[in-house]
């Protein structure tokens, strides 16, 4: 009887969730170890409304960037990321996505196998990056991500502003600017915005620019240009604000670690490139040195 009740309870709930965590609950209960998931038949005979669909197409566009997500975290930190901390760079809410996809991703016979996990919790405990690097599907664009880009020339772009307008990097040539890759809502970007907000009122004066480019329409997240509007005013952020173009992602590495910020000097060279969160006196530091 008890078990009867709690499954009828489940299916209730589950009438009255929202598509995503439908479809985390599903696969929750149906992802076997070695049976890979068929994203075709999810779509064509499970989930079946638009607004469940638009959640598999997202989730099915984000699979194959795990893997680059966790290498390039660990490439670039020396770091093993934590599933929260994944879970806050895929805007996975639902309690309990980041594990599923993990599991998902295992079962994939199109992902090496590249990491192990603690049973008990799910985190990972070890990171192969030799077998990511030596997968035809992963191999080449991981080494352009994370090679050091210390000393390296930085690649032009020309890419749409928040105004509607074009922001063309050329105007940038023989000046100090940093390079900013970030979305809304992402946990350690709404730390360093603040700081990078603080840091542009006490440098800008003194010819140093930032150009903020955002991933919220790349990664397909759901915030409006209203959205974005209120955060920068909220920030107090001047510096230049753009959207990340595929072009401009691909030429940095396939940027799938946010915030990524690259510093670059008056002869377009970059001097530093850090990942994920950096206190204030890193972010400085790396300011004046770019300015010498």
């Amino acid at each position: 009887m008890h078990s009867v009740l709690s499954i009828a309870l489940l299916s209730l709930l589950l009438q009255q969730a929202g598509p995503e965590t439908k479809i985390v609950e599903y696969l929750k209960t149906n992802v076997q170890p070695g049976k890979a998931v068929v994203v075709s038949d999810l779509y064509n005979n499970v989930f079946k409304t638009p607004e469940e669909r638009k959640v598999l197409d997202r989730l099915f566009n984000t699979f194959f960037k795990i893997p680059m997500m966790i290498v390039q975290y660990n490439a670039a930190t020396k770091k093993i990321p934590t599933l929260q901390e994944l879970s806050e760079q895929l805007q996975f809410n639902v309690p309990g996505e980041m594990d599923v996809m993990l599991r998902i991703m295992d079962s994939d016979p199109r992902v090496p196998k590249f990491l192990t996990r603690d049973a008990k919790t799910g985190e990972i405990t070890s990171v192969d990056i030799e077998a990511i690097k030596n997968n035809p599907r992963f191999g080449k664009v991981l080494e352009r991500s994370i090679a050091g880009w210390e000393g390296k020339e930085a690649t032009p772009f020309v890419v749409p502003t928040f105004d509607g307008k074009t922001f063309d990097s050329a105007s940038l040539t023989g000046k100090p600017y940093l390079i900013y890759f970030w979305f809304l809502n992402c946990p350690p970007c709404m730390k360093t915005s603040p700081l990078l907000a603080e840091l542009d009122a006490k440098y800008a004066p003194r010819g140093f620019h930032i150009v903020a480019a955002n991933a919220d329409k790349f990664l397909e997240l759901p915030y409006t240009d209203a959205d974005r509007a209120a955060y920068v005013a909220k920030t107090g952020i001047k510096f230049t604000t753009t959207h990340m173009s595929p072009e401009m992602q691909q030429a940095y590495g396939g940027i799938s670690v946010f915030p990524s910020l690259f510093f670059v000097d008056k002869g377009g060279q970059i001097l530093k490139h850090f990942v994920n969160f950096q206190d204030k006196a890193a972010l400085e530091a790396a300011i004046q040195e770019t300015m010498k």
